[in-house]
């Protein structure tokens, strides 16, 4: 169990008079109040919003830039009986994008196909072989889903042959945009459109409600991918405010009241019995999902997701969650020599960042296994492996650090490289890592700050134990769903006590039976935490941070406090 210190960073408490007029408006508690005001929640009208998400409160798509010569020059392709490709990235999101927009588009036109980049051949983004096939099978219109913002020569390559493009992204913009005949990103400057974090599908989704409106297409059977977008959402790791909070909502609604087959298909091979919420699709759907492009080619996917009845569902999902077991064999294996690499190295070990290489390692875990060294060694890391003659990396970041801006530093080294402040994908040539591994570390230990080399956990705010009843708890539950940007509350208590009671389960877990003072005892779990049950049980007081979560067992539901960490009255340094 890893026991590092871990810094407990609670929240500015809102303005009282604001949380307390709040609380009166929506008669809830003082506690509830000042967590929806720190989520910029202040008015009955706002709160109204935030609980009861509606459709109706989704942005106009046209407020997007270029999107009415997007939308002119869609119809025309359809009107013309133009060939057009949809072309998407091999990752969650550029999978369920091609598969909404194909999905969707081919109840009113048939001369469309979809094609996605194989990761290890072409790489990344729009490809030098994609525009090739778009040529050989006499396509006229290329739109890109979830790439293409800065595929400027590519562009230039698909023009050449009269071939027109529509970019459909949510990337950062670099310096200069392709010369396409659209370009729809929420991030390109004068882009007017009032919510900026969409998911790639969820630019190629208001592309779809934009046609929908012109061309008379029908919004229902658009709003039937709602549960394709939700995952996107969620696995791309994109802020569940907003637009993208609302379109979750109603797409984990469509998931567990009437999912697709292939979705059906991933539950039952991955044995998931619980309702899917956003950490079932991060750990669970996703995963399997990705597994397909990481192995062998991200069309297993689209297949998955597009599949209309069950036998093929199943031997598409049996299929894809094979490839899944083979990722997280090279997962496990990988993170083990990687973890392995930075202990065996004392320079390594004491840095700022991580950078390592190996020509073997397979280039589809590689962002995985960057995200596992960071459990173990909290700071902004680079795995490198070979791909096509070259080196490739994932780059994944720590929490309020710009790692895209640590790698633009360090550019004239690089080939190419893409991404957003906390992940990022780069190549390289073979010679360059040494001076690459020697820059990169100046530019983060020159710009990153020591207390983000800890791992810390954002508290809501303290709570005293008798607050916490079936109300608070259903209340609490409704800020859902949960994701970066309006996270799941996590609370302190201070100065509790076991009941004499807890006990370790499967010789690491902790189960507790706590109180504060004279309230009454509250179930906890604490996962790995075997090693704090000592000093418990030898009735230290301590503090918690936790969430709540419903415990059901034996058909009894009750609430536990599920322990994210303990911090002893006697070890306190404040």
């Amino acid at each position: 169990m890893n026991t590092t210190t871990k810094r407990w960073i609670t929240k500015t408490l809102p303005a009282q008079e604001k949380a307390r007029s709040l609380a009166e408006a929506l008669n809830i508690n003082a506690y509830i109040s000042a967590m929806l005001v720190q989520r910029n929640i202040e008015t009955f009208e706002e709160a109204k919003n935030f609980f009861r998400p509606s459709l109706s409160q989704l942005h106009d798509p046209f407020l997007m830039r270029d999107m009415e010569k997007a939308v002119t020059r869609l119809m025309q392709a359809i009107a013309g009986n133009e060939r057009i490709l949809i072309y998407g990235d091999y990752d969650v999101d550029g999978t369920t994008s091609v598969s909404v927009f194909y999905g969707f588009l081919k109840n009113y036109y048939t001369n469309i196909e979809y094609y996605i980049p194989d990761r290890y051949k072409e790489g990344y983004g729009v490809s030098k072989a994609g525009i090739e096939y778009a040529r050989d099978t006499n396509a006229t219109l290329i739109v890109s889903l979830d790439c293409g913002i800065r595929a400027v020569e590519m562009v230039a390559y698909a023009n050449s042959f009269g071939i027109d493009f529509i970019i459909c992204d949510h990337h950062n913009p670099g310096n200069e945009l392709p010369d396409a005949v659209a370009i729809l990103d929420p991030k390109q400057n004068n882009c007017s459109y009032p919510y900026k974090e969409l998911s790639g599908c969820g630019v190629g989704f208001k592309l779809l409600q934009a046609l929908c409106t012109r061309a008379g297409y029908s919004s229902e059977l658009l709003f039937e991918q709602i549960d394709l977008l939700a995952i996107s959402i969620c696995s791309d790791i994109v802020p569940i405010t907003g637009e993208n909070r609302i379109l979750t909502y109603f797409g984990l609604q469509k998931l567990n009241e009437s999912p697709r087959p292939g979705i059906q298909a991933i539950v039952d091979v991955s044995g998931l019995k619980k309702a899917i919420d956003v950490n079932t699709v991060v750990f669970t759907i996703g995963p399997r999902i990705n597994a397909a492009g990481r192995i062998d080619h991200a069309f297993a996917a689209v297949e998955l997701l597009l599949a209309e009845n069950k036998t093929d569902a199943a031997n598409f999902a049996a299929n894809i969650n094979d490839h899944n077991l083979v990722r997280r064999e090279f997962d496990e294996t990988i993170t083990g020599e990687a973890l392995g690499m930075i202990q065996s190295n004392a320079n390594a070990a004491t840095a700022s960042s991580t950078v390592l290489y190996k020509n073997d390692w397979h280039k589809g875990v590689i962002g995985i296994v960057a995200s596992r060294c960071i459990e173990h060694y909290h700071r902004p890391t680079i795995i490198l492996t070979q791909s096509n003659g070259k080196v490739a990396g994932s780059a994944r970041s720590v929490p309020d650090y710009d790692l895209y801006e640590a790698i633009d530093k360090c550019s004239d080294l690089l080939i190419q490289f893409g991404g957003h402040k906390y992940a990022a994908g780069l190549t390289m040539e073979e010679k360059n890592i040494e001076a690459f591994r020697t820059k990169f570390e100046e530019v983060v230990s020159a710009t990153i700050r020591k207390e983000q080399l800890i791992p810390m956990i954002s508290i809501d705010l303290e709570l005293p134990l008798n607050q916490i009843d079936s109300r608070f708890f259903n209340i609490v539950r409704q800020m859902g769903p949960f994701g970066p940007q309006n996270m799941q509350p996590i609370f302190v208590s201070r100065n509790v006590m076991d009941d004499g009671t807890s006990r370790i389960l499967k010789d690491k877990h902790l189960k507790l039976n706590i109180r504060q003072q004279d309230s009454v005892t509250y179930p906890a779990i604490g996962w790995q935490m075997h090693a704090f049950y000592d000093r418990i049980k030898n009735k230290e007081p301590f503090d918690i941070c936790y969430s709540l979560e419903e415990n059901e067992f034996n058909g009894k539901k009750t609430i536990q406090l599920m322990i994210r960490d303990i911090q002893f009255i006697k070890d306190r340094t404040h």
